[in-house]
């Protein structure tokens, strides 16, 4: 990985960037409009969005007036899990569509694994994948066993599957798993929510390489082929945050935050969640 244009292929073939800008909690509006833009700006081609989130409008809008062609980006949105829960996916796909202002999305996750529910969710998404209104589908915040279940009725198997994932929460069982079978490992919060900032064993290597404790992270992520996309309102932030082609973690870094790992969780655990 040489470059921020760098990409992984999925298994059917579509290409995915490594590094992207994830937009959790960044508000709809100027708020959002601008982080999206800033990244654009910067050379990102990967934005990842979900109806959760209520930004897919500013992210659509800065889309369109950043005037790159749109098949140059990669655009990721997520189905919520009420619309699951209330048979209305193909409802909340258009409506994602919709407000991004877009013909198709380059993937569509299932946000969560809401029991009883993701079968029949992903028997939707593969029909969307069939009519090439997606193109890939894949999951969010499943584990091993949600998987396995998953792939007892699915025709099409899950291209991405996105997941929790930093230092601190490694999830190497899982990682694996995935690669096994040819399921594409994706991190959110890979910076520990901010909360790995300040780790010392991160500094030191930081140190060592004169970058910052972010950019060791996110190298550590792809240099595990991981694919990774750190959330930042700050054009400055956001710059730096893709600054980590120039430097390579020796195997003794690799060790060193391999061995960080607590599996300890900031978000929701996705075998007990009430939402």
């Amino acid at each position: 990985m040489k470059s921020l244009h760098d990409t992984t292929t999925l298994h059917n073939g579509v290409k995915m960037p490594w590094f992207g800008l994830g937009v959790y909690k960044v508000r709809q509006g100027e708020e959002a409009l601008h982080a999206v833009k800033h990244a654009l700006n910067a050379g990102y081609k990967s934005i990842d969005t979900a109806a959760l989130y209520e930004n897919e409008e500013s992210v659509g809008q800065a889309i369109k007036e950043a005037g790159i062609p749109r098949e140059e980006l990669f655009i990721t949105t997520k189905v919520w899990n009420s619309d699951q829960r209330n048979d209305t996916v193909l409802e909340a796909f258009e409506t994602s569509l919709s407000k991004l202002g877009l013909d198709y999305v380059d993937l569509y996750l299932i946000h969560w694994p809401v029991k009883e529910k993701y079968k029949e969710t992903w028997k939707v998404l593969e029909t969307l994948y069939t009519e090439g209104r997606v193109r890939a589908i894949g999951v969010s915040n499943f584990n091993i066993h949600h998987l396995e279940d998953l792939m007892t009725v699915a025709e099409i198997k899950p291209m991405v599957n996105q997941v929790e994932l930093h230092p601190l929460l490694a999830q190497p069982e899982l990682r694996e798993f995935c690669t096994k079978h040819e399921i594409q490992i994706e991190a959110w919060a890979p910076l520990g929510q901010g909360r790995l900032l300040d780790h010392p064993v991160l500094q030191e290597i930081a140190s060592a390489h004169h970058k910052s404790i972010a950019q060791v992270i996110l190298r550590w992520d792809l240099q595990n082929r991981i694919v990774t996309i750190p959330k930042s309102i700050k054009e400055s932030r956001i710059i730096e945050n893709a600054n980590i082609f120039d430097f390579t973690l020796n195997e003794s870094d690799m060790e060193k935050i391999n061995a960080l790992n607590e599996n300890k969780r900031f978000g929701a655990d996705p075998d007990n969640f009430n939402f």
